[in-house]
């Protein structure tokens, strides 16, 4: 699709973030499956439920402008997702701890691109005037700020000093 307008970048943009949390939410399963601490597991799991309720409304504003969820392939969150496994789950890292200070750096780093991703569409929504759009945008990136703000909760709250 040519991109002519601010609605066809916001379209495009929408599908992008949608394929952004498809592949970002295999990607958080498999790192609450190798998280160590109990709290880190929860918050991945709470992770995957907010990753999901995101899909969801990128659905409902992707179809209600006449767009296909499935229809971009975000590589940047390919990229992500391949340092995810490669660092939180493969890497030989013998201390259960430290592989818990990786989780959660490899989920914020995705995280990071989920809140960019949603920040933007929030802007292009606004200046179109999408309030409804807006609104569910709104809550999006503010849970996907929560999670964030979890996982650094848990880093300074004791998982980055067990694996010191």
């Amino acid at each position: 699709m040519a991109l002519d307008s601010l609605k066809d970048l916001y379209l495009d943009q929408a599908e992008d973030i949608f394929s952004a949390c498809k592949q970002s939410e295999a990607a958080t399963r498999e790192l609450a499956s190798a998280a160590n601490d109990s709290d880190l597991k929860k918050a991945l799991e709470a992770g995957v439920d907010g990753i999901e309720d995101g899909m969801k409304t990128l659905t409902e504003i992707i179809r209600s402008h006449g767009g296909d969820p499935k229809g971009e392939f975000c590589k940047g969150m390919e990229g992500l997702v391949k340092e995810a496994r490669a660092h939180g789950i493969e890497e030989e890292i013998s201390d259960p701890h430290v592989r818990d200070a990786m989780i959660i750096t490899q989920y914020q780093r995705m995280t990071h691109y989920a809140i960019a991703g949603y920040g933007c569409l929030l802007a292009f929504a606004d200046r179109l005037g999408l309030k409804d759009d807006a609104e569910k945008l709104r809550k999006a990136l503010e849970a996907t700020r929560h999670g964030d703000k979890t996982m650094t909760e848990l880093a300074t709250g004791g998982i980055n000093k067990a694996a010191a």
